[in-house]
């Protein structure tokens, strides 16, 4: 765990770059705020709006013998610049500088504090016997000295004269106001900025319209009763691939989109997690947005490449009837199953245990993971939350390294049936951990339909390992990069990649970073993943061929091993030659804003569909480009979708599946996870209009009620 000085240096360093990159936006923007938006602004960032009235206000206990100045009496008369010049002060100022003097030369905070600990009695609960706090104004400010002997005080005057190194029940005082000022300065600016830009993609997440719920029951949904076939399995396979390409899109190309991820990823850390002994690491400052940026991107481009390769084995498995090619094809396939498998039980282990479930982990201190992330496990036993919380068992269940994909979908059937006679224990789960299920609960449906059409083997850690071992080392290969990426000119605070070119900026900026570390770009990294696997399967492929060809008598009969790796320096250049070769945006995974061009759907001519009012006023909500886009419940797209012919599959969770009518242009089937609370809104909303003008070539124009 962090000591409060250096979670104060890290404060510190966020205010000075955020005032260094947004300083003149913030004067004009507070400069022309009135009393009543710098309230709002101040009170934004606070628990439950708690902020001291005026500078004596003691109804919030000692915050007012803390940071008296930080009152709404003080900050939010019209024509006063009070927060401006405590914003300059912290943002310009050392620490050390801080402690000695305050605005405008009033008190510092070793004086202010002294002055409550003499006037009001102020004191740390701890006594903290033989242990000094040091103010140097050097990379040493705030450091404690623990356990020293009278001895050694006499030699230490000097410095305890100077008010240098005080008693450490004095200094955590001092270092607590100091933290407390940063903390809320850094929060005020996110607000201010947010205040006062006229310039942000406001495309935010609407609250439920009721006037477009429909009565419609899902108990009246058409249900297509068929036996899966592979080709079935493979339709809705590539719809899968296509939905997370898609999103991938939208991802680089729609900033509400990014900054949901971003926040997703970046309030849901591992170090948020309490250890052994209750503390937890302090994963909130700026440092650690640019990691969730690279981790919202990177977990996007791995899973659209995962299905992305899972659908290119299933189509060769689809068209050929070699015996030995098969063997190899259903190996691998069985060990990237595992692997998707595995990604989206981590991913939805992330957010359980730093949200619905964050009683039931702890984080083990100074471990980490193969990932290089602090290293979390379970500390009760799901069993124990059988009578108490059934969904919570479930869940753990699924979390379990020990659960296999076979195992899981049993605790996935659970899941459903507890959801279906309890249709409000389903709300009970963030938006993030329900969407993260539904992922989960794909693959697991994949694994369990395939099963019976394919002779799957189980999965190997020495055969078929073509793309799951490149995978893993291109893992270990990114994870300095993560760790080494500085996006805080575009992403800090995370609302800034609102801002017109901010999103693009970040992007771009992340793909050359990647590029310059790896020699190419994060897309064609994963892209050169499935050729290369592919590749080298056709290889073998060719070998077994050759060894039983009676004709070439003198030819192997076991599979020739691959060829050497290069070494590190030979990679990287032959990816950047490669690189040079490639035309701009081609590879399916880039993650730079693009411009899309029509679908196949869209190129032919578009079917124009009688639809009721209803059901019109559904898809014009949906595609409807405005800021203002109202939202779709589940029921009321399931009726509309229902009255078009669609027939509707429910498969695991909440995820469905829909079959095309024979009359439709293009009858390919689209699934669908269940939205989280009030249906399809902002950013979902986005995403399920981007996936319905792709797949069948739907848009606003499409639809004649009548």
């Amino acid at each position: 765990m962090a000591d409060t000085y250096e979670v104060l240096r890290d404060l510190h360093n966020d205010l000075k770059h955020k005032y260094k990159q947004h300083g003149p936006a913030l004067t004009s923007f507070w400069r022309s705020f009135d009393s009543r938006q710098r309230a709002r602004c101040i009170k934004a960032g606070a628990v439950e709006g708690g902020v001291l009235k005026h500078r004596n206000d003691t109804a919030l206990g000692n915050v007012c013998k803390f940071m008296p100045e930080w009152n709404l009496r003080d900050l939010t008369e019209s024509n006063s610049d009070s927060l401006l010049d405590i914003l300059k002060h912290r943002a310009t100022h050392t620490l050390g500088e801080q402690y000695a003097q305050g605005v405008d030369g009033g008190l510092g905070d070793y004086a202010l504090i002294d002055a409550m600990m003499r006037m009001r009695n102020l004191r740390h609960v701890d006594p903290y016997t033989n242990e000094m706090t040091l103010f140097f104004d050097d990379d040493k400010y705030g450091i404690c000295y623990k356990g020293l002997v009278k001895d050694a005080f006499a030699g230490l005057e000097p410095a305890m004269r100077a008010g240098l190194l005080l008693p450490r029940s004095t200094g955590e005082l001092i270092l607590i106001r100091q933290t407390y000022l940063m903390q809320v300065l850094n929060i005020v600016i996110e607000d201010i900025l947010d205040e006062g830009s006229k310039t942000r993609d406001r495309k935010n997440r609407p609250k439920k319209d009721d006037a477009t719920t429909l009565t419609t029951a899902v108990s009246t949904l058409a249900i297509k009763p068929a036996k899966a076939s592979l080709p079935d399995i493979l339709a809705t396979t590539k719809d899968q691939a296509s939905a997370l390409e898609q999103y991938l899109g939208l991802l680089s190309s729609e900033p509400v989109v990014l900054v949901h991820d971003v926040n997703t990823w970046f309030f849901s850390q591992p170090g948020m997690v309490p250890d052994e002994k209750g503390r937890t690491l302090p994963s909130h400052t700026d440092r650690f947005i640019s990691a969730a940026v690279f981790d919202a991107v990177h977990n996007a481009v791995r899973s659209a490449a995962f299905w992305n390769y899972i659908v290119r084995l299933l189509d060769i498995l689809d068209t050929t009837t070699d015996k030995a090619y098969r063997a190899l094809l259903l190996q691998e396939l069985a060990n990237i199953t595992d692997l998707e498998y595995k990604r989206a039980q981590s991913i939805l282990k992330h957010y359980i245990q730093a949200g619905t479930g964050i009683k039931c982990f702890r984080r083990v201190s100074n471990v980490h993971d193969k990932a290089g992330n602090p290293r979390v496990i379970l500390k009760k036993h799901p069993e124990e939350l059988t009578r108490a919380d059934p969904q919570l068992h479930y869940i753990l269940r699924l979390c379990q390294p020990e659960t296999t994909p076979s195992s899981a979908s049993d605790w996935i059937k659970k899941l459903a049936e507890l959801h279906d006679s309890h249709p409000a224990e389903r709300e009970k789960l963030a938006e993030k951990e329900a969407d993260a299920l539904s992922d989960l609960a794909v693959i697991i449906a994949f694994a369990h339909e395939l099963s019976p059409i394919l002779a799957m083997p189980p999965f190997s850690r020495k055969k078929g390992q073509l793309f799951v071992s490149r995978a893993q080392d291109m893992e270990a290969e990114l994870r300095p990069v993560k760790d080494a990426l500085d996006l805080r000119d575009f992403a800090v605070p995370i609302d800034n990649l609102l801002e017109p070119g901010m999103a693009g900026g970040a992007m771009a900026a992340l793909d050359k970073f990647v590029a310059d570390r790896t020699g190419t770009t994060l897309g064609f990294m994963y892209q050169d993943l499935i050729e290369e696997s592919l590749s080298d399967l056709q290889r073998q492929h060719q070998a077994i061929q050759d060894s039983l060809s009676l004709t070439k008598p003198n030819i192997p009969t076991s599979i020739p091993p691959p060829p050497e790796p290069p070494t590190r320096e030979q990679q990287l250049e032959h990816r950047r030659q490669k690189q040079k070769t490639r035309p701009p945006h081609s590879s399916i995974f880039n993650i730079s804003p693009r411009q899309e061009g029509p679908t196949a759907a869209a190129s032919e001519k578009p079917q124009i569909l009688q639809v009721s009012a209803p059901t019109g006023a559904v898809f014009s909500t949906l595609f409807d480009r405005s800021e203002a886009r109202g939202s779709v419940s589940w029921t009321s797209f399931v009726a509309a979708m229902t009255e078009l012919g669609f027939s509707v599959v429910p498969r695991y969770g909440s995820v469905y599946t829909f079959f095309a009518p024979e009359g439709m242009a293009v009858r390919r089937p689209l699934t669908v996870h269940r939205p989280h609370g009030a249906g399809f809104g902002g950013y979902s909303a986005l995403v399920l209009a981007r996936r319905l003008e792709r797949v069948y070539g739907w848009g606003r124009g499409g639809f004649c009620v009548g």
